[in-house]
């Protein structure tokens, strides 16, 4: 069994982490000044991952090549499996002509991009967020605003942008279900750390997105809606996560933040006229002709089918025999072939790493069969579907190729220790460690791309370096979730999914990333912020 090594170059953890930063290095150069497509600064990140792997962690190729392969696969499944659905059901309503009665049912709501943007991009968003999470949020509703209006560009970065505050309760909180797996810790603590971490920043996230689009004149204009949608939003997630648990926390959060939405566009309207700044949105007018109730219930019934297959999905009954299919596979050459040793775990433990092929409880299964019963409901036939399923697999084609290189890249640092010596390099920063934990967490997505494996990644770290230090492992793990979901907006793939769902260029991916590395790097700071408050200034209000 090879065994991990996090000093690999002269002993020295400061050296060892600036080598094993290269991948990082490589991708925000290729993105942040080459500009280059994230396909190609993927690929060129997963290269010089290999190399670091070879020549610094004297890693056996086989079990680089193991890691890479098996990252690569995650990718694909179910990453890639949710993208392709998700962006087929869309088409599927563009291609039907329904997206005509979706945009004006939305219109007769409001015609204000800015309140569009907290209606679909936050509260709709977070909605698919809890229900079916890794990817499907920032698919669907990236999609619908773009159907809107909005320039590829800018629904891409509003919707992820907005996918932060519900990310660690995702996918029926799968994050921290996990975390508290992971750690020993009460999943009820966890539960409610996360909560009174990320509570107010979900608090000012709906202000902040109108912010994003039009500055200080813009926010003027929409104030109350931005009240109401954080005020209910961020409530009902510090009460439920507290309170209830962290399945529900999401489901609940955002439909009071839908509901109170809709009531407030029936009873107010902005009094200023908002003009999108060049780029959000293209004109687009709404069709003349006012549809039936029964025609804009059936242009929305994809996504209605949608959000009850995910929640049947969901649904625990419906588990059992949905997963009882499922092949657990240990990865060939990587399975409990590397062992990772303190301080990174509490003793000398073996690497596991099996690839779940869920084909049929995968989120993304539940988005194909609302794809499949949705032609049949708007009168698509077989082949038209195979047609459009194929233009879109043709339309998908290097934005997987995207996910597959930066998942291959991320389980590959994992495996070969690169990712830990970076972690241990965050926990030798002392007394600033609380602040210092988020960023960690925080890297953790931009590398993984999913707050889930960040956490599977780092929570034992934030645990036993709470221990040496002194401070409270719950608020230093739920810290580690809470802010990975900040680094979620500049993962590759992420920002692979939103690009793909919204047919952006490949030139402007590259842009994308820019766009959202400040806004990610000062929200994942805020939330270090808050840690630091409740670490030292208010221990009493700590989980």
């Amino acid at each position: 069994m090879w065994q991990q090594n996090y000093t690999p170059l002269n002993g020295s953890l400061a050296l060892s982490a600036l080598v094993a930063a290269l991948p990082i290095f490589t991708l925000l150069f290729l993105l942040g000044v080459k500009r280059k497509p994230a396909w190609i600064a993927a690929l060129s990140g997963l290269a010089a991952t290999v190399l670091v792997a070879l020549f610094l962690y004297d890693m056996p190729v086989s079990k680089m090549v193991g890691a890479a392969t098996y990252g690569a696969a995650f990718g694909l499944f179910p990453i890639g499996w949710i993208v392709i659905w998700a962006v087929l059901l869309y088409r599927l309503t563009v291609e039907s002509g329904k997206f005509e009665s979706i945009k004006h049912s939305i219109g007769s709501l409001t015609k204000d991009r800015r309140l569009q943007a907290l209606l679909i991009a936050f509260a709709f968003g977070a909605f698919m967020e809890g229900a079916a999470g890794f990817g499907t949020p920032v698919a669907v509703a990236s999609a619908m605003l773009a159907g809107l209006g909005f320039t590829p560009f800018y629904a891409a970065a509003i919707c992820l942008l907005a996918n932060t505050a519900p990310v660690a309760f995702g996918s029926i909180a799968i994050p921290i279900v996990t975390l508290a797996g992971i750690t020993g810790l009460p999943l009820d603590r966890l539960s409610s750390g996360v909560g009174r971490i990320c509570a107010p920043v979900s608090l000012f996230v709906p202000a902040y997105l109108v912010l994003v689009m039009g500055g200080w004149t813009a926010l003027r204009g929409v104030l109350p809606a931005a009240i109401v949608c954080g005020v209910s939003f961020a409530g009902m997630q510090f009460v439920v996560s507290n309170f209830v648990g962290p399945q529900l926390t999401d489901l609940a959060s955002s439909i009071a933040a839908m509901a109170s939405l809709v009531i407030l566009f029936l009873i107010w309207k902005p009094k200023d006229k908002y003009v999108a700044k060049e780029g959000i949105a293209s004109i687009t007018p709404i069709t003349e002709h006012r549809p039936s109730g029964g025609q804009v219930l059936l242009a929305w019934s994809p996504y209605l089918l949608l959000v009850v297959c995910v929640l049947l999905w969901g649904y625990k009954p419906m588990q059992g025999p949905l997963n009882s299919v499922t092949k657990a596979i240990p990865w060939p050459g990587l399975h409990n072939q590397i062992a990772r040793i303190p301080p990174v775990t509490a003793t000398v433990s073996p690497y596991a790493a099996v690839f779940n092929l869920n084909w049929l409880s995968a989120s993304g299964t539940a988005c194909m069969i609302a794809s499949i019963l949705s032609a049949i409901v708007l009168g698509i036939s077989p082949i038209r579907f195979l047609k459009i399923l194929g233009s879109t697999l043709r339309q998908l084609a290097l934005s997987l190729v995207t996910l597959a290189a930066v998942l291959g890249l991320a389980f590959l640092m994992n495996y070969s220790g690169a990712t830990a010596t970076l972690g241990l390099a965050f926990a030798a920063t002392g007394a600033s460690f609380p602040f210092f934990s988020a960023i960690l967490g925080w890297m953790g997505v931009f590398l993984t791309g999913s707050d889930t494996s960040a956490n599977a990644l780092f929570g034992n770290l934030q645990v036993v370096t709470a221990a040496h230090l002194g401070l409270n492992p719950v608020l230093m793990a739920a810290s580690n979730s809470s802010g990975g979901v900040m680094g979620k907006m500049i993962s590759l793939s992420s920002i692979a999914v939103a690009a793909c769902a919204t047919g952006m260029a490949r030139h402007d991916e590259a842009g994308l990333f820019r766009f959202t590395l400040k806004h990610s790097a000062f929200l994942a700071s805020v939330i270090g912020l808050i840690v630091l408050f409740y670490a030292y200034v208010a221990p009493g209000l700590q989980p």
